[in-house]
This record gives structure tokens, sequence and C-alpha cells, in this order.
């Protein structure tokens, strides 16, 4: 059985961080793409960090500087490390693997950033 449980969630002041994680079970973690999403309210999800099986980042133009995505294997943990929060950073983050034609997401975690 499949599982991704993200944490690291939750309130946060404008200007500050968090940091998610996302610990995977049931799949060969090295194997797949490790993306983040995530959807606010009346919005559709939109990605926001990716991390192919071999490293290589990819950042949504509005995190770009912000955001970190990175991964360990030995774990099978992805993290997301999110700086500078901004209000409009605002949604339920959701974790994603993918590879070739299987893709599985985590039930999401809530990140809310206001004063």
């Amino acid at each position: 059985q499949v599982q991704l449980v993200e944490s690291g969630g939750g309130l946060v002041q404008p200007g500050g961080s968090l940091r998610l994680s996302c610990a995977a079970s049931g799949i060969i973690f090295r194997f797949y793409s490790m993306d983040w999403y995530r959807q606010s309210p009346g919005n559709e999800r939109e990605l926001v960090a990716e991390i192919s099986s071999g490293g290589n980042r990819n950042y949504a133009d509005s995190v770009k500087g912000r955001f970190t995505i990175s991964r360990d294997n030995a774990k099978n943990t992805v993290y997301l490390q999110m700086n500078s929060l901004e209000p409009e950073d605002t949604a339920v983050y959701y974790c994603n693997a993918v590879f070739a034609s299987m893709r599985y997401w985590g039930q999401g975690t809530q990140v809310t950033v206001s004063s």
C-alpha cells in the first residue's frame, strides 16, 4: 500500500519560514520524481516545485528564490523549505510521487500565512 504523509504545515507570519516533509512508503522512492503542489480556495491545484530522481529541480516562478525542494532517498522523504512566506502562499500543500504512468498523492497539509 502506497502512502505519502505530509507534515510541517501550520500558521506563520508574513516573512516567516516553514519546512514541509513528505514521507513515502510502499514505493521504490529513488525511482520517483517528487513534486509539491498547492491549492487555495477557488483556485486550481498548481505545481510549486519538483525534483527528479536524479536531483534536477524546477520551481514555479512565484516561489523561485524563496522555496527549496530537496530529497533524502535514505529516508524516503522529500522536503520543501519555504522562506519569506507571503499571504499568497496560503494553501493546502500536497506531495506527489510520479514514475512512468504511476502517480500518488498525499492527503495535504495546510499552510496559512497571516499576521
